[in-house]
């Protein structure tokens, strides 16, 4: 039996319209990340010291028009550290055990037919 994870509302919004969407669980094309508002801003805002507020990267990212493929290239890549498509590292970790529960239980696998 899968252990549930809980994830905060955006961690379980952005997750699921990943599974939805049914994306790669790994992205081979980078191209994606020249069009990231990040590639024109501080990149230091993005890997903050422990301790440091990473809210301002999280705004960024809200209105960037790669964030999903960031994101999926976070959770399928097990990056572990800064902030990518808008969540922490804790926040991927989270979103990665519930994305493994969900394909182990049988739902939606973001790789079927992607390959």
């Amino acid at each position: 039996m899968a252990q549930t994870t809980i994830l905060r509302p955006q961690e379980a919004a952005d997750l699921g319209w990943l599974l939805e969407q049914q994306t790669p669980d790994r992205i081979t094309d980078t191209h994606w990340q020249t069009r990231g508002v990040c590639a024109q801003t501080d990149p230091e805002a993005y890997f903050p010291d422990k301790g440091d507020s990473v809210k301002h990267a999280q705004k960024v990212c809200g209105g960037c028009e790669v964030r999903a493929q960031c994101l999926t290239w976070a959770l399928s890549t097990d990056e572990r550290y800064g902030v990518w498509g808008g969540h922490t590292e804790a926040a991927r970790s989270r979103m990665r055990k519930q994305w493994k529960n969900t394909v182990e239980a049988g739902g939606s696998d973001p790789a079927d037919g992607q390959r």
